[in-house]
């Protein structure tokens, strides 16, 4: 068991059987191998997240989803829809299980595995929440998943390695909104042009 903790301005962790706070909305993480929320790309992209309007009605993908916070969050904030992707088992049985607490289970699909397993289409929005090195070498597969105005945010950037995703990203046809320095990582939020 853990103590509730507030993100951002609208966001509170809490584990299962917390009381709500009406002014808050609640996450609500049942600690396992993944954490329930506490590391600072995770902060930074609900922090971001609760502020981007095009998260209202977004179809979204979550790459590397874990727990399943960053989508749940986006759900709770008006997302229509999301696709978690995890290559753990344990992962995509965590995520699954903090999606039937939060009262969302119907609105996401699971997809055990890596970007190979998905179908051809397109998102409003992509969450990645993955290390640096890793979004490098997605990038040309991650970017053609994003509808044209839609937006990518990034994070698990190291300091050293913001340069080069940013780059790698820009040269695909994005467009940099935010690039948030952490303590050691870094949040990019990308349009695609």
């Amino acid at each position: 068991m853990y103590q509730p903790f507030l993100i951002g301005n609208r966001f509170r962790v809490v584990p299962p059987g917390t009381p709500p706070l009406p002014e808050r909305l609640d996450l609500i993480m049942e600690r396992g191998a993944f954490g329930s929320g506490e590391h600072e790309t995770t902060h930074s992209c609900l922090e971001l997240l609760e502020t981007l309007p095009a998260v209202q009605h977004a179809n979204l993908l979550d790459l590397g989803s874990g727990t399943g916070i960053l989508s749940i969050a986006a759900l709770k904030l008006g997302a229509n829809a999301a696709t978690c992707v995890d290559i753990s088992p344990e992962a995509v049985e965590n995520c699954r299980h903090n999606c039937d607490l939060n009262g969302c289970a119907d609105q996401v699909t699971h997809v055990p595995g890596s970007l190979a397993e998905l179908e051809a289409r397109t998102f409003d929005l992509v969450l990645a929440n993955i290390y640096g090195d890793l979004l490098l070498q997605f990038a040309s597969d991650l970017v053609p998943r994003v509808r044209p105005g839609g937006f990518l945010m990034l994070s698990g950037i190291l300091w050293e390695d913001n340069f080069a995703v940013r780059q790698a990203y820009t040269d695909l046809g994005c467009e940099v909104q935010r690039n948030r320095m952490l303590e050691e990582f870094s949040t990019l939020l990308l349009q695609k042009r």
